[in-house]
């Protein structure tokens, strides 16, 4: 299918006006480029708070958001933000993160992890998992239900996700779900398709993806699951999952492999490919107006999941 019109429109004035790609720049421009875009309009939300969670390294600054003032015994999203591991935060992800706690009910916990190159992996995991295992057995101190957890990313977000997924399995935490959008799945480029068809034009480039993973993951640390979770050789008994992919994306045909992977392990998985759009859809939905859908497939697979 074509891009959208929408897309197009966003993908023809990004070309013509010379925006920089992702990766352009010293890591604090590439930073600056990001924050400074266009962002949706917040959603207002009667239950939004500040926290950190002690870590073996420092406290883990969170954000709790939920659709009602006093949240009791609500089911749990924990929230990595995208943003290549480099780039973005809570404040970065603050309109997404609200959008899911009003479509779905839940509790939804943002987590700030440290960001590479500063803090290469395994910090960012480490943080993640930090809070993920907190709310495990905290999580009604802050008005969730510990045996109600999703864990959810969008792109380095989504990569978070599944390698949190991965070690709760390992480590016998009980998820209830994985929300895997556009993840970033694995730091070699040659066996996927789309990194050749969708490689640049479409706002993320195959030169971007690179640039993150060389910042993100050292080359002699890439046989860990954790970080590449495309390195796994067993995905049997992880938390169920929904993957979503873009059609213009170089990571759709990695997340559509795991996806697949997945499923021939005996998890229950539902694909979703978005036609018509690109890179980063989800959480850009005052451009690309098919992200309203994906936040129904999300909302709905979300809901069930923790019910």
């Amino acid at each position: 299918m074509p891009l959208d019109p929408d897309v197009a429109e966003l993908v023809r004035v990004l070309a013509e006006t010379g925006a920089p790609a992702l990766s352009d720049g010293t890591v604090e421009e590439a930073r600056r480029n990001y924050d400074s875009a266009p962002k949706p309009n917040p959603d207002p939300l009667p239950h939004v708070v500040d926290l950190t969670v002690a870590g073996s390294d420092g406290e883990v600054p969170i954000r709790v958001y939920a659709a009602v003032s006093d949240p009791r015994d609500l089911p749990v999203i924990v929230f990595f933000h995208g943003g290549g591991w480099v780039l973005s935060s809570v404040d970065g992800h603050d309109p997404t993160a609200r959008r899911l706690a009003v479509l779905t009910g839940a509790l939804v916990v943002s987590v700030d992890y440290r960001l590479a190159p500063e803090h290469p992996f395994p910090a960012p995991h480490d943080d993640c998992w930090t809070v993920t295992e907190w709310l495990s057995r905290e999580a009604a101190s802050i008005g969730g239900d510990p045996d109600r957890i999703a864990v959810a990313g969008d792109s380095a977000g989504g990569n978070l996700a599944a390698g949190v997924a991965i070690r709760a399995r390992d480590e016998g935490l009980t998820l209830r779900h994985q929300c895997l959008i556009y993840p970033c799945i694995d730091s070699d480029q040659a066996p996927y398709a789309s990194m050749r068809e969708n490689a640049e034009g479409y706002f993320l480039t195959a030169a971007d993806m690179d640039w993150f993973w060389d910042r993100y993951v050292d080359p002699t640390l890439r046989d860990d699951p954790r970080a590449v979770p495309a390195r796994s050789r067993d995905l049997s008994g992880l938390a169920p999952a929904l993957v979503l992919s873009a059609e213009f994306d170089p990571l759709r045909d990695e997340a559509e492999v795991y996806a697949a992977r997945l499923a021939a392990a005996g998890v229950p998985v539902e694909m979703v490919r978005t036609p018509g759009v690109v890179h980063g859809f989800v959480t850009r939905w005052h451009t690309m107006s098919r992200a309203h859908e994906a936040h129904e497939v999300i909302a709905t697979a979300v809901r069930r999941a923790l019910a």
